[in-house]
């Protein structure tokens, strides 16, 4: 895999590689071409330094062994940055880092699929920073982001599309889906909004009041 990128913008999204169930080279390099910022966890540098990617950052607690400074001839120029606090994960301090950045987005790759508890703490920190940063998980097989209170998107017909409440969602309103909603709730644990599709090509309109809904576009 070649080394990133073509812009150099603070403005677009920001890359993580986290630790979890490698994607495609293709998804992977698609992302790295317009990431300004290429941010690597700790945990999973050498796997990322294997596929020849330039990282930027590597960030972590550095608890693994290794000495982050052997990367700092073959990566230059490399910024490290020891992130101890153990009362967070080091994702979340690569969003805090971001945060100081003051980049507003970011890309997420490698965040799913190993083990459950990260995947199901990775997706829902999406809420925690809902107000300071836009993250976007990625993976083979779908994407996940936070919907504002009115979200409107073209889409192929038979999309499929699935919405997941974090917590409890009320005032649901949506047009072009399969299964429409028509001031819904839905609430984790008892309803969700999986496993819905596009009706046509189109519009997807998506509405609603109160409560913090994400969007699950899935590839197959």
């Amino acid at each position: 895999m070649s080394s990133h990128h073509i812009v150099r913008d603070d403005q677009e999204p920001a890359l993580i590689i986290a630790n979890g169930a490698s994607c495609q080279e293709e998804l992977l390099g698609q992302l790295l071409e317009w990431s300004p910022l290429v941010i690597v966890l700790d945990s999973a540098i050498e796997r990322v330094i294997n596929l020849n990617i330039k990282v930027d950052v590597v960030l972590g607690d550095f608890d693994r062994g290794f000495d982050p400074h052997e990367f700092l001839k073959s990566q230059y120029p490399i910024e490290i940055v020891h992130t101890p606090d153990q009362n967070k994960t080091d994702l979340e301090k690569a969003f805090d880092y971001l945060i100081e950045r003051k980049i507003p987005a970011v890309n997420v790759v490698w965040a799913t699929g190993k083990r459950a508890d990260h995947t199901i703490t990775n997706l829902t920190n999406i809420i925690r920073y809902r107000n300071e940063l836009k993250i976007v998980i990625h993976d083979d097989h779908s994407k996940v982001f936070l919907l504002p209170k009115k979200f409107e998107k073209w889409y192929p017909e038979n999309t499929p599309i699935s919405l997941i409440p974090i917590g409890h969602v009320t005032g649901i309103h949506s047009e072009n889906l399969f299964y429409p909603l028509k001031n819904d709730s839905l609430t984790i644990g008892y309803r969700t909004g999986s496993s819905n599709h596009v009706t046509h090509d189109g519009i997807v309109t998506i509405i609603h009041n109160e409560g913090d809904l994400l969007m699950m576009e899935c590839m197959d």
